[in-house]
């Protein structure tokens, strides 16, 4: 044990000349672990450093969009020259937990944490004429954000023996929300063998559907920030009914027709029973009448200048006998 005195000397001369020598190495240090906020609140993004603080000295605090490669990062601050310069969409929300940050902790303080600061924040020291080795920390922040009411929506064939798929989805929510269909109501619920659900997606699928299908059915998102839901309601209709009922309809609607013509002909007839005949008697004589075997003659115009009848002429005159006697 007699080289532990030489061997920890060797290691502190070491160390005393680093630190006393120019151009030492920039040394970033950030946490492995992504960091995560809940929306509305404040995160703080923690980065520290080592190295010899000069006049040279300068920090910038950067950010980059989720899928963006770190050459489109956009400044949010940076220090220099001892003075902070916020900037950015960020700027007013930003700012440094010490400053100036000449301590080696260049940890970053962002209030009022909103979705769109989900993404990596790049944390960068530089201070010539020292090198680098690490002078650059990423963090990956997520905001996390409760599920907005999801929208419930349904396709498909929805009679006795098809299938039916509901759909439900949340336009915002992080961590991503999971989604679980329940069935309201005291209806008993479909066999597992006829429902197929999707937690991930927020489909359920519904097959050999029956009239006991129909009924009230919810989907609740959830994630570690709280859950909400929306309600949808199936009709399962059964065709074969409505045939019967169309082939009902039709013959009722064909007793009525038949009815209402059976009784236009009875009243018809009654109508018809009701009107007067007209009778003559036999020993009734009409003065116009013309006796039988006797052709009707033209009557005999009378002249009014003298006072005499005019016959009509022979040729024009034809008479018939007639086998009955005539009354004087």
């Amino acid at each position: 044990m007699a080289w532990l005195p030489g061997c920890f000397l060797c290691r502190f001369l070491l160390g005393w000349v680093g630190l006393s020598a120019p151009g030492l190495a920039v040394e970033v240090k950030v946490p492995f672990e992504p960091l995560s906020a809940p929306v509305g609140k404040t995160a703080e993004l923690t980065c520290s450093y080592s190295t010899s603080v000069g006049d040279n000295f300068a920090l910038e605090w950067s950010f980059v969009q989720p899928g963006k490669p770190v050459s489109t990062s956009q400044p949010i601050l940076y220090f220099t020259n001892g003075q902070l310069y916020p900037t950015g969409s960020k700027a007013k929300r930003a700012s440094l937990l010490q400053n100036p940050p000449t301590g080696g902790v260049a940890t970053l303080k962002l209030t009022d944490v909103r979705p769109s600061d989900a993404g990596t924040y790049l944390c960068h020291v530089n201070n010539p004429p020292d090198f680098y080795t690490n002078g650059l920390g990423l963090i990956n922040l997520t905001v996390l954000v409760p599920p907005s009411r999801p929208s419930c929506s349904q396709s498909g064939q929805t009679s006795v023996g098809g299938s039916a798929a509901l759909k439900c989805s949340s336009s915002m929510g992080a961590p991503k929300p999971v989604y679980n269909w329940i069935r309201l109501g005291a209806s008993p619920t479909p066999s597992p063998g006829s429902m197929v659900q999707d937690e991930v997606s927020g489909q359920l699928i519904l097959t050999n559907l029956s009239l006991a299908s129909s009924g009230t059915y919810r989907c609740v998102a959830t994630n570690q920030m709280g859950s909400a839901s929306c309600e949808l309601t199936l009709s399962v209709t059964d065709p074969s009914k409505g045939r019967v009922a169309g082939t009902v309809i039709g013959v009722l609607l064909g007793v009525l027709f038949l009815s209402v013509a059976v009784f236009c002909l009875i009243r018809f007839q009654k109508e018809r029973r009701k009107r007067p005949k007209e009778t003559f008697g036999g020993s009734d004589l009409r003065e116009d009448a013309v006796a039988p075997g006797v052709s009707e003659q033209p009557l005999e115009s009378e002249d009014s200048s003298n006072g005499l009848l005019e016959r009509p002429s022979s040729a024009s005159t034809v008479t018939t006998k007639s086998k009955l006697p005539m009354v004087v």
